[in-house]
């Protein structure tokens, strides 16, 4: 990657940033999201909110080296912490950290939430988790899509201020977009974890102890699985 050119999974976030945005990429990974977005004009202010030194030392040099220390605030912070009052976000991105992760930045984070911004999600794992977070704290999944790279199945998640949304158990579980859509990576990724879900199941009638609850839960998605794949 360079200034201007994400990754494919980021440029799919990226895509879902409203022009003229002000965001906050939380977990902001060197700043590469909000650098290019703003190289690019799309945004006119941007937070990176950084836990570690070491991203967050990358951040601010990639700033500085592009010229964007007036329009691109580097922040040392925990989660939502990197963002203040005067900062006016209205977009909030996470990327790359697991969906529990994310539930437990919010939660945390909620002082820092105005019930107005758009929250642009892309978490390596917990989708469910992080959706109902989401449905649970008034929020509205108006937007979902999924893409393989490098042999992993990412999902996009872009969710809105939207009260009393109820989504099903299968809804929360393949994502209530993805299952209206059902496109052609949706399926090809389900055919993978039926694969996975069955050999799992074999697996555990010739062990000697098998979690019950885990066997039981994971029949469950097979059922499930089956009745999407049709």
């Amino acid at each position: 990657m360079n200034e201007q050119t994400l990754s494919r999974r980021l440029e799919r976030v990226a895509a879902h940033v409203p022009a003229g945005a002000r965001l906050a990429d939380i977990g902001s990974d060197h700043g590469y999201l909000p650098v290019a977005l703003m190289l690019r004009g799309q945004i006119d202010y941007a937070v990176a909110g950084e836990v570690a030194q070491t991203p967050f030392h990358s951040a601010q040099r990639n700033v500085r080296k592009n010229g964007l220390d007036e329009r691109v605030t580097v922040r040392l912070a925990d989660g939502l912490a990197a963002i203040t009052p005067a900062d006016r976000i209205d977009t909030i991105s996470l990327c790359g950290m697991g969906g529990e992760t994310m539930c437990e930045i919010f939660q945390r984070g909620q002082p820092y939430l105005n019930g107005q911004q758009r929250l642009i999600l892309q978490p390596n794992g917990g989708e469910r988790e992080l959706r109902t977070w989401l449905m649970d704290n008034g929020y509205q999944i108006v937007h979902e899509e999924l893409l393989r790279e490098n042999r992993f199945d990412y999902e996009i998640i872009v969710a809105v201020p939207g009260a009393g949304i109820q989504y099903t158990e299968q809804e929360l579980f393949f994502g209530p977009r993805l299952l209206e859509a059902r496109s052609e990576p949706f399926l090809a990724k389900w055919r993978r974890v039926l694969r996975q879900r069955q050999q799992t199941l074999a697996h555990f009638e010739h062990a000697q102890e098998v979690p019950q609850d885990k066997a039981r839960e994971f029949a469950r998605q097979v059922e499930w699985i089956n009745q999407v794949l049709g």
